[in-house]
């Protein structure tokens, strides 16, 4: 892997002139060193793989011209290692054998060029002036490489913290929407003391059934957060009505069966899908498969899915749940008394996908229970 380089040994590596010239024969080394220094070259001798590994950890080298054959370790090793340790290094190879296999072999280790002696000045400094152009070439690309990486890494976190940050504010928003709905769904059942984990278990019966039906991800959370202002519209019904523990006349039943339509219209006409969801919610939970509900009387399909599902966990809850007039039922009871009522009250196939889940659902009916016993009034 080769490090990231600072701009100050960037712009170093760029200038760098100097050369380390490793040949056995002295005579070569001097003579390589001579028509580099007439052309302005800074060059370093060594003769042999030792010296040039000592060279190499004093200062840094642009270029190497090295002799293929040297006693005890070869060019070619020296090369590979020096291509390892320091590869924004130029190499150039020195032979005295014109063979294609060799001159081949040092071009696929990294070598930038092949010199045969023996060779002419002009032959030497073509090919040091040519391996040091391809050399800040490739410096070039690498720092150019080196800084989009950076500008796709900074950019890359700086979206990953924009995300980040987008998410947080989503899951807040989403927080602080869920705990005001269903602050104001147990003010309305605090109306007629219904406790606030009624407006839990509701809304977790919803979306149990919801997922369990089918429904997207997306319409499941839906349900779950807008299913506890079905009985909104309690707050439109008289406390003379609401409160009374007795059995309703016509004409009570006609004033509190009007909670619907109210919490309809309390909810309706905004453009948060939330708030579309509960509206349909409070307008249809309780109407019935068989089309004898209230306040439309609409039958079978023609109920939206939302109002059928919490149609269906608002009655399992008003069974197991304590009331006035009659104890909590047993979830066996309640299972038994609901499904005498499959196919008319409520949707069949969803009653019986939600029985199917009493596990879950006991689960539920746990975690939520009521702290305390309390009053509470009849279901309408």
């Amino acid at each position: 892997m080769i490090l990231p380089l600072d701009r100050s040994t960037q712009q170093a590596l760029f200038d760098l002139k100097r050369v380390l010239i490793v040949d056995d024969e002295e005579p070569i080394r001097r003579l390589l060193g001579y028509m580099l220094q007439t052309h302005g070259y800074e060059t370093v001798l060594a003769s042999d793989a030792r010296e040039a590994r000592t060279r190499l950890d004093e200062q840094p080298f642009a270029l190497i011209l090295c002799d293929v054959n040297m006693p005890g370790e070869s060019g070619m090793d020296l090369i590979r290692n020096i291509l390892s340790l320091h590869p924004h290094t130029a190499v150039i190879m020195v032979t005295g054998l014109d063979s294609s296999v060799l001159a081949n072999a040092a071009l696929d280790i990294g070598a930038f060029g092949y010199i045969v002696k023996p060779f002419e000045s002009n032959e030497v400094m073509i090919d040091v002036a040519n391996a040091l152009r391809r050399r800040r070439l490739e410096l070039e690309n690498r720092l150019h490489r080196e800084n989009l990486e950076d500008v796709v890494r900074t950019r890359t976190m700086a979206l990953q913290q924009a995300l980040e940050w987008l998410e947080l504010r989503e899951k807040e928003l989403r927080l602080s929407r869920e705990e005001t709905i269903q602050r104001l769904a147990i003010a309305a059942e605090y109306r007629d003391s219904a406790t606030a984990q009624h407006i839990h278990r509701m809304s977790h019966y919803c979306e149990l059934l919801a997922r369990k039906h089918g429904l997207s991800a997306e319409q499941c959370d839906l349900i779950r957060t807008a299913s506890p202002m079905h009985d909104i519209g309690k707050i439109g019904t008289p406390d003379h009505v609401l409160l009374k523990p007795g059995k309703f006349t016509p004409e009570e039943f006609n004033v509190i069966s009007q909670h619907a339509e109210i919490g309809y219209r309390i909810l309706n006409g905004s453009d948060a899908e939330i708030l579309k969801v509960a509206a349909s919610i409070a307008w249809t939970h309780h109407e019935r498969w068989d089309g004898n509900g209230y306040p439309r009387k609409l039958k079978g399909n023609v109920i939206p899915v939302e109002g059928r599902i919490a149609a269906i966990a608002d009655s399992f809850d008003a069974l197991t749940t304590q009331r006035i007039y009659k104890p909590a039922f047993p979830l066996d009871q309640a299972v038994e008394l609901m499904t005498k009522h499959r196919g008319e009250h409520f949707d069949p196939e969803l009653l019986d996908i939600f029985f199917a889940s009493l596990n879950e659902i006991k689960q539920i009916h746990d975690q939520y229970a009521d702290q305390s016993p309390r009053t509470m009034i009849r279901e309408s």
